[in-house]
């Protein structure tokens, strides 16, 4: 599998047998879980259904999979604290295996489970996300010419 994502480590490795790389990453403060309105991150295998963000800057403010025109700083984040920020690139999950992580109420891309950027001072190695994947911005946008359309993905404890 090209990419693993270890929610125990919280640690996200890519590997094609000529480039390896590790990275942290923060999954879902509420842990594991398939079901839509859950919070948690989905177990199992996926792959890339959609790479979004090609050519903006590592920190561009994406919102429902298109930029915002802004660029995430340490005064913006403070103006709106709360706020789920989606920045630089998204590589869009699709499950694999229906009935476990695709249809129903229990489906990946429907749930919008991403692997995305984060902002600087949001911690990596603890989970912390509504779900998604988070990884420092510099790191995806590393990830991103690596990991495209179809790469498979397999999420595991």
């Amino acid at each position: 599998m090209p990419i693993s994502v270890d929610i125990t480590r919280q640690l996200l490795s890519f590997n094609n047998g000529d480039i390896h790389r590790e990275w942290p990453v923060s999954t879902g403060l509420k842990g594991t879980g398939q079901e839509s309105g859950s919070y948690q991150t989905p177990l199992g295998q996926h792959y890339i259904r959609a790479c979004i963000g090609y050519g903006l800057a590592p920190r561009a403010v994406l919102q429902g999979r298109r930029t915002t025109g802004e660029v995430w700083t340490q005064d913006l984040h403070a103006q709106q604290p709360g706020r789920d920020w989606v920045l630089g690139r998204i590589l869009w999950l699709c499950g694999c295996e229906p009935g476990f992580n695709r249809f129903g109420s229990v489906d990946t891309q429907r749930r919008y489970i991403y692997i995305h950027g984060t902002p600087d001072c949001e911690p990596l190695g603890v989970p912390l996300s509504h779900g998604c994947i988070r990884m420092n911005c510099d790191d995806v946008v590393e990830l991103f010419p690596l990991a495209g359309y179809g790469t498979k993905v397999n999420i595991h404890l």
